[in-house]
């Protein structure tokens, strides 16, 4: 999770730090989630440009917002896909800026389903934690649905943020027994909860180390990541994390893969944050983690 603040246009320090704790208070204390998103509608890159097939997806969600996506088919040589993973981003920018984590993945055999949550590229509205965990669930209906993928194997990776909507996600797939039934769950990079990881930035900063528990419990516990892995089970889960992620301290990787339940994996990486798979050796135990995971 990025940490950014407006840039303050005063002149001493003291004033500056003023108006960063007003400005934090003010944020927080209303509950505004949007602490957690940073979205913007440049395109970065488009998948043709990468040489991938793709078909751009609008979803509509029930509360009027419009959802894009993208969905890129698996380039296997032998025409049949080995299954389909459904990639949450990070909480910067867009699909556009992030595909290269998942562009490797249709060569392989897999497809991929993307989207953007409101607020993010060309979606529609404002991002919050509720909206967004809406949003990444009408994207695993429109897979449901996707004839491709009906009688196929689902993943779901989340990648920092993504991460923390893709648990809570899967745990109520899995408690209603939704079709298709996932296949495995990949969390890398991502945090123990919403209202955690507000309480440990908080501390970390000398400003706000006062305020960290009454601002940090404007942020609601109801979707934590920690709270909810367990409920997985027995879909199998896998649990990167870097030893040298500067965003997401190594111990909430740790803490996510000892509240899971069996059968789960734990990937120690040694990467910036949410750089994984520019490693093989990252990318060859990830596939072999989807290889041996089946509905």
């Amino acid at each position: 999770m990025a940490s950014r603040t407006p840039r303050l246009l005063l002149t001493t320090l003291g004033n500056r730090a003023a108006g960063l704790l007003a400005l934090l208070a003010t944020t927080l204390l209303s509950g505004c989630s949007s602490v957690f998103f940073f979205p913007d509608k440049v395109t970065y890159i488009t998948p043709d440009r990468l040489n991938l097939d793709y078909e751009d997806v609008y979803l509509d969600t029930a509360d009027g917002e419009t959802l894009h996506g993208w969905w890129l088919p698996a380039q296997h040589p032998d025409g049949k896909a080995r299954g389909t993973v459904y990639f949450l981003h990070g909480n910067a920018q867009n699909i556009s800026s992030h595909i290269l984590n998942v562009a490797w993945l249709p060569a392989e055999g897999y497809n991929v389903f993307t989207l953007d949550y409101r607020g993010y590229g060309k979606s529609t509205g404002a991002p919050d934690i509720e909206g967004a965990l809406h949003d990444a669930e009408i994207g695993l209906r429109w897979l449901s649905e996707h004839p491709q993928v009906r009688d196929d194997r689902v993943f779901i990776l989340g990648q920092s943020l993504g991460g923390a909507l893709g648990i809570p996600l899967a745990s109520e797939w899995v408690k209603r027994s939704e079709e298709p039934q996932l296949a495995g769950v990949v969390v890398d990079g991502t945090f123990t909860g919403f209202r955690g990881i507000a309480r440990e930035k908080l501390g970390s900063v000398w400003l706000t180390w006062l305020l960290q528990a009454p601002l940090s419990w404007t942020i609601t516990d109801e979707y934590e990541a920690i709270d909810r892995i367990d409920t997985i089970s027995p879909v199998p889960v896998m649990v990167i994390h870097s030893v040298r992620d500067g965003i997401i301290p190594f111990h909430h990787g740790k803490d996510l893969y000892a509240a899971a339940e069996e059968p789960k994996e734990f990937l120690q990486t040694d990467t910036p944050h949410a750089s994984t798979f520019v490693i093989p050796a990252y990318k060859k135990s990830f596939l072999e983690f989807l290889a041996k995971s089946k509905n």
